[in-house]
């Protein structure tokens, strides 16, 4: 196994981002009437959950979570896989009316989020879109910025950062890492 070049949060690091997170949702939307987390498959969605279990401590509200498939709207389909794997994205709320916060693990050059708020245009229209991701590490291509960023990190492009969740992981981390 390689070993990371740093160390960037450990698993009480990220619960408080994710604390300071949510706190930060309520303060900007005046509570949670009427907000809905989506989590970008994969690891967005058990991040979106984490701040929905957060959102109703604070709120004593629950607060609906959606998970979105960005596969098929990628730009750069053609080079992941000959025979891409397609999940089905799952919003089980109506989204007219609605305040979604599309949820990821990191945010790079803003193309994941281009291809999310596609997917999640073709679902319905909500009122309006924020964005909360764990980590913003720059090198933006387009002009997308996250409302709420648990650490900003910067990087080189010969580096990568990998966040690990305990559901899919088995631990919670993030680290950077040569390429």
């Amino acid at each position: 196994m390689r070993e990371p070049k740093a160390m960037l949060m450990d698993a009480n690091q990220m619960n408080r981002a994710l604390s300071r997170i949510a706190h930060e949702i309520i303060e900007k939307n005046k509570g949670t009437e009427g907000v809905a987390l989506v989590g970008i498959r994969r690891r967005g969605i058990p991040l979106a959950e984490r701040l929905a279990a957060k959102l109703k401590e604070f709120e004593g509200k629950e607060v609906p979570v959606g998970t979105l498939d960005i596969t098929l709207y990628r730009d750069d389909l053609t080079e992941l896989s000959a025979v891409p794997q397609v999940h089905r994205s799952e919003v089980k709320f109506k989204l007219p009316g609605t305040v979604v916060i599309l949820v990821d693990d990191v945010l790079y050059t803003g193309r994941t989020v281009r291809a999310a708020l596609d997917a999640l245009l073709d679902i319905g229209r909500p009122a309006s879109i924020q964005l909360a991701v764990l980590i913003d590490r720059g090198h933006r291509e387009l002009p997308i910025r996250a409302d709420y960023v648990g650490k900003n990190v910067p990087t080189s492009h010969r580096e990568v950062v990998e966040v690990h969740v305990s559901d899919i992981d088995g631990d919670d981390s993030v680290a950077v890492y040569d390429l």
